[in-house]
């Protein structure tokens, strides 16, 4: 039976890649996705071939993503609780529009939930980075820990995962509030659209996320979701013919003021006897670096293209670009800002695939990292063991798989009047 899936994106690039990989993968199997984003990703849909629906109640651009992170329970108010109502209205507004068999929207986007809860609909939640919700024994989101080893370090992860439990907390009473409005009954937890939802697709191997005590009955690891964006992968940027080591700088995506990050890498590695490749990103100016004339710095570039022959990797630790280093057997030197980035770096630093910097690192402490992890092949050996595993995990396309069975679960429990969770 072919569906009719409403695949729903937030914010930036960095999330539609996932969406759009998603899209694909359900269009070779006979299904039929639309995508509904932020206006600013209608050209890239469109190329894509899929049908583009743009938010008109809900926030947009900054004003949906907003690149100040010190405070979390701000910015989740901003981008998750506040406009829950409004992405809850422009989701029903578009179910009701055209047919519809199925949800699957990112996992910030609670109000998408609320709407395919309204409208009885099977709702798969895609988070392509670890786990929002806190998992048992395992070390919340955005906190940057690894696993305890003793009771103070299993202090330090309990504090960090009372600490995001309080910040969604605070987003209750409005998501609540949304809730009433359409006419549902208000939840106990701010959590409660993962628990509700029929799946949630961990899109990370799970031979890159770390173990957990127990994986609730509707959580799936179905791999990395990694699609080029149409925008990176006819842009002009190739290693010269002279063989030196190889470095490339992997800017984000998203706006998460990063300017003087990417600047100081470009100097630093700068003193580096390494041939090296800065791709800014949409939001940087290759102006803005100031880097060495010895570096080539450009906006966009292919990524798959450039890790084929690289020797290193140097980012701030997006899910995406981690796995894609990793799937080329490169070594990584991730320096995080914010969001899931330190939780990356954290795994990556744990399975000695690379190393990990604080934002504030030097320009020294930076060339020295670098220079380490291009002379001491134990990291590209780490490397490319872990990339063998997430391969495997990619390969297996699970997406498809979760996608068809929630739905057909869906309907059985329907047809006998029971409970439509989990099966």
């Amino acid at each position: 039976m072919s569906l009719h899936v409403l695949c729903i994106s937030w914010g930036t690039a960095g999330n539609l890649g996932p969406v759009l990989t998603a899209a694909r993968q359900m269009d070779r199997a006979g299904h039929r996705p639309r995508i509904m984003a932020d206006p600013a990703m209608r050209a890239e849909v469109e190329a894509a071939g899929f049908p583009f629906i743009g938010w008109r109640r809900a926030p947009t651009g900054i004003d949906a993503d907003p690149a100040d992170f010190s405070d979390l329970a701000d910015w989740l108010r901003k981008t998750m609780f506040g406009p829950a109502g409004a992405y809850a209205a422009d989701t029903l507004d578009e179910i009701r529009r055209l047919p519809t068999d199925a949800v699957l929207s990112i996992d910030l986007l609670i109000g998408c939930a609320l709407a395919a809860e309204a409208a009885d609909l099977p709702h798969a939640i895609l988070s392509p980075h670890i786990s929002i919700r806190p998992l048992p024994g395992m070390p919340p989101a955005a906190s940057g820990l690894t696993p305890p080893r003793n009771a103070e370090e299993r202090a330090t992860v309990d504090a960090a995962t009372d600490a995001i439990v309080s910040a969604m907390e605070q987003g209750r009473p409005a998501l609540n509030a949304a809730r009433r409005a359409f006419g549902l009954t208000p939840v106990a937890s701010a959590f409660a659209h993962f628990e509700r939802a029929e799946r949630v697709l961990l899109a990370i191997s799970r031979a890159f996320d770390f173990d957990t005590e127990a994986l609730p009955a509707n959580y799936r690891y179905i791999g990395p979701l990694l699609d080029e964006p149409g925008w990176s992968r006819g842009a002009p940027a190739a290693w010269s013919g002279v063989r030196r080591s190889r470095i490339l700088v992997a800017g984000s995506t998203g706006a998460q003021n990063q300017t003087d990050l990417l600047g100081r890498v470009a100097r630093a590695l700068g003193t580096v006897d390494a041939e090296t490749v800065v791709t800014t990103g949409p939001n940087v100016g290759a102006k803005d670096l100031a880097a060495p004339d010895t570096i080539h710095v450009v906006a966009a570039a292919s990524h798959d293209a450039l890790m084929a022959e690289a020797d290193l990797v140097v980012c701030q630790g997006g899910h995406g670009t981690v796995s894609r280093a990793l799937l080329h057997g490169v070594p990584l030197l991730v320096i995080p800002l914010a969001r899931d980035q330190a939780d990356n770096a954290a795994r990556i630093a744990l399975r000695g695939a690379g190393l990990r910097l604080p934002v504030g690192a030097s320009e020294a402490e930076i060339a020295a990292s670098a220079r380490r992890l291009l002379a001491e092949p134990g990291f590209r050996k780490a490397a490319r063991v872990l990339g063998t595993a997430v391969r495997a995990d990619l390969d297996a396309a699970g997406l498809v798989r979760e996608i068809e069975a929630m739905a057909a679960a869906y309907r059985g429990a329907a047809a006998r009047g029971g409970d439509r969770l989990w099966a």
